[in-house]
């Protein structure tokens, strides 16, 4: 062979490894995002761009007042309202939505529109193949106008971009009045005001989920407009000295029905591009966020500034290997639990307070928007492990928000600068509890204590003081009273534990005697927890199945909820009548028909009588490994995680709740899950990665490995913690909190000697 020909096919055969190579590059970790996943049916999480724990999310709307779509999007929906700045994601009740964006050409329409004649109004209709969302952007066609929109975001500001035809009547409209109502809620004020040619500013005060929320943004557009009008209840706010007497400006206007116009002639193809932010303070402080966070026209900038912050926080755990669609489910579960809590201050420092007072967050980022009765389950514990220096800040606006509470209590459910009052228990307690046992820094844990010990024993706060006095909570004195009961008992453990840490030895024994207190409405009869009066007669007639707003048990039945025992799994299967006893009532509730529970009219998620669509349920399978049966768990745990996740817009089986249904998601994919925040330890599952990393909050790694990884080896042979044998189904926290290895042998049949022999944890009730 010639020299030459030799080295022209050696320099082929390097073109075409270089080529090769750059095939194989891995993907960023944000390209596994998903985000329509959850927008079909019950996950409530909305498509549109939002930074890391953001202050604004823009996403288009498709309803605004119905709670089945209390983010704003539903996939199924053939029209889109518009655009708004702010979104929750994944919870049962409507809010946010505040402040629509709208373009529009010809004659501009200034209501909505029903959605079977969208025509009606500005609502436009758009097709699934032609919309596109991907991490930190989002794309549609809006087909009756042919105008492309286009959305990106930042923390506390974002931008749309709207590509026009031709026309000479193109605009850009702003609907104030317009939030995610529930067909309850109300709007109670708002303003609007041109600054210059190209700036806007306004504000609304909305009565809805929180009763006193206030918002203001700012919007710049790239081109001045080429005229403009203010509309209030339909009409032109116009300078009419004959008519209204007085000066009345045309720049801005007052009401309860507003909407501006940027009005434009524009050549085809024409982008114009809006740049927004929202404050809860000012006007002029939503101008510095904006001009703070985006003080180009850079669009495309701006959404790769987000998309880098998301790999940022992907990286926090590695799937090692994974196929796409593993990777693509479990990074969007990632995303979905750190969409929320959400930045809640300025750039000033300045945010609302729950006092409607302006405060400074001084030491600490000010966070809103804490759907406690679901996060302290699995989500929190995973900020604890991974987000410390973030749960640290969270901690602090929980306890801000205890300064500020008129009642002295932690938040329950707050929704930036309102306490809503929503579900049951006091669950900020378990979040502060596990957050100081695992060592999180960054906040004052004798000014923690005081304000959970103060919370827990607040006497006006949903008969607690009843409680305190009977142990129990009377179901004549109080509704979802047995629920109320169980979750009160497992929150004082949480503060027992606390008090144990710090010395304070007779608030250790109170609250540990009330951690005992679920046993007082167990049923012998029934094997189930039944509610009492306040004379201590059961509740007569009982159906357990019976799932009844507003009865004693809080959105499930008492099948469901007597397995809410968390602080005390051994002193429950003793009520029960030993392990055997108390599984083969586990495996009762895996097998009852699909009718048995009356009244339930969200059934998704279901298997038998257990609901993985609602929180109460998410650590029951975990009971199996207590009573000495984890071959149990094992196959129904990756059941759940094969047939109730997924890549989908319907993957979702039940509300996102502000990212709990994911978070228990990740943590049983990694193989173990924290039942009992509060407490010292995980229980061990079955793992669905073959291998990851997780990078913990103090720098160090904790590798998990699957050996024989397989959709059918779903049974536990053998695990290596840290290199040694492990026979326990109880992870310790100390084990993995300085980083290490877990090591599991998977295998297709279980091995019912491994992890039986272990003694329980020691965590009962006994003071």
């Amino acid at each position: 062979m010639k020299p030459q020909i030799l080295f022209a096919r050696l320099t082929l055969l390097m073109l075409a490894g270089s080529l090769a190579g750059s095939a194989q590059t891995p993907a960023r970790l944000s390209d596994f995002i998903r985000p329509f996943v959850g927008t079909k049916g019950e996950g409530n999480t909305y498509p549109g761009p939002a930074a890391p724990f953001g202050m604004v999310q823009l996403s288009p709307d498709t309803d605004r007042e119905l709670w089945d779509t209390a983010s704003g999007y539903e996939y199924s929906d053939t029209s889109i309202m518009g655009f708004s700045l702010s979104h929750l994601s994944g919870t049962g009740i409507p809010d946010l939505g505040d402040f629509l964006f709208m373009p529009q050409v010809g004659e501009p329409k200034l209501v909505a529109g029903p959605k079977d004649h969208p025509e009606a109004g500005y609502r436009a209709p758009f097709s699934h193949d032609q919309e596109q969302a991907s991490t930190g952007y989002y794309k549609v066609k809006l087909l009756d106008r042919n105008v492309t929109a286009e959305l990106t975001a930042g923390e506390r500001a974002g931008m749309m971009r709207f590509t026009f035809p031709e026309t000479d009547k193109a605009c850009i409209m702003t609907d104030l009045q317009h939030f995610l109502n529930g067909a309850k809620f109300k709007l109670i004020w708002s303003h609007v005001r041109v600054e210059d040619s190209s700036t806007v500013t306004g504000f609304h005060l909305i009565n809805g989920w929180g009763k006193e929320r206030y918002l203001y943004y700012a919007a710049r557009y790239s081109r001045p407009f080429d005229s403009h009008k203010i509309m209030s209840d339909g009409k032109e706010v116009v300078y009419d000295s004959f008519k209204n007497y007085r000066f009345r400006s045309r720049n801005e206007a007052a009401g309860t029905n507003l909407q501006f116009l940027a009005e434009y002639k524009t050549h085809a193809d024409e982008a114009i591009t809006v740049k927004m932010a929202v404050s809860a303070i000012s006007a002029a402080n939503a101008l510095k966020n904006l001009d703070a966070e985006i003080p180009t026209w850079d669009f495309d900038g701006l959404r790769e500034q987000t998309r880098a912050k998301w790999d940022k926080e992907m990286g926090r755990i590695q799937l090692v290997e994974g196929t796409p669609e593993q990777k693509e489910t479990f990074y969007t579960a990632m995303y979905h639990c750190f969409q929320a809590p959400n930045l809640y201050q300025d750039v000033t420092g300045e945010y609302r307070g729950l006092d409607s007072n302006i405060h400074n967050a001084e030491g600490f980022q000010n966070h809103a928007v804490f759907s406690l009765w679901d996060t302290y389950r699995a989500t929190h514990p995973l900020f604890t492990l991974i987000q410390a220096d973030k749960d640290a800040d969270m901690i602090n606006s929980m306890l801000a928000h205890y300064d500020q509470s008129a009642d002295h209590l932690l938040p329950v459910w707050s929704l930036q600068g309102n306490e809503t009052w929503c579900m049951v228990g006091y669950h900020s307690v378990p979040v502060i509890v596990d957050a100081y046992l695992k060592g999180v820094k960054g906040f004052d844990k004798e000014r923690a204590y005081e304000a959970i010990k103060t919370t827990a024993m607040n006497p006006d706060h949903d008969g607690v003081a009843t409680y305190d006095k009977l142990g129990w909570v009377p179901f004549d004195q109080e509704n979802e009273s047995v629920s109320k009961t169980l979750e009160y008992a497992f929150d004082d453990y949480c503060v027992a534990q606390m008090a144990k840490s710090l010395g304070k030895n007779d608030d250790y024994a109170h609250f540990m005697k009330r951690a005992a207190s679920y046993k007082n409405l167990y049923d012998p009869t029934t094997g189930l927890m039944r509610g009492k009066n306040s004379k201590g007669e059961w509740r007569t007639p009982f159906d357990p199945h019976l799932f009844e707003q507003g009865g004693d048990i809080t959105e499930g039945t008492s099948w469901q909820y007597t397995w809410y025992v968390p602080q005390d799994v051994p002193g429950l299967i003793s009520l029960m009548g030993g392990k055997e006893k108390f599984s083969a009532k586990l495996d009762e509730l895996f097998t009852f028909g699909a009718n048995a529970s009356q009244g339930l009219d969200d059934i998704q998620g279901r298997i038998g009588e257990y609901w993985h669509g609602n929180e109460p349920a998410h650590h029951v399978i975990y009971l199996y490994c207590y009573a000495g049966q984890p071959w149990k768990a094992q196959e129904k745990l990756r059941h759940v995680l094969k047939t109730q996740y997924g890549n989908k817009p319907d993957s979702l089986t039940g509300n996102d709740d502000c990212g709990q249904m994911s978070a228990w998601y990740i943590f049983t994919s990694l193989g173990f899950y924290p039942v009992c925040p509060g407490s010292d330890y995980y229980v061990i599952g079955s793992p669905a990665v073959k291998h990851a990393v997780m990078r913990l909050s103090n720098g160090k790694e904790l590798t998990i490995k699957s050996e024989n990884f397989a959709d059918e080896n779903v049974y536990i042979q053998s695990v290596l913690v840290n290199e040694k044998p492990w026979n326990s189904v109880f992870l310790p926290h100390r084990e993995i909190a300085d980083g290490g290895s877990i090591v599991f042998t998977m295998g297709p049949q279980p091995n019912k000697s491994w992890g039986t022999a272990s003694t329980l944890i020691d965590n009962s009730t006994k003071p």
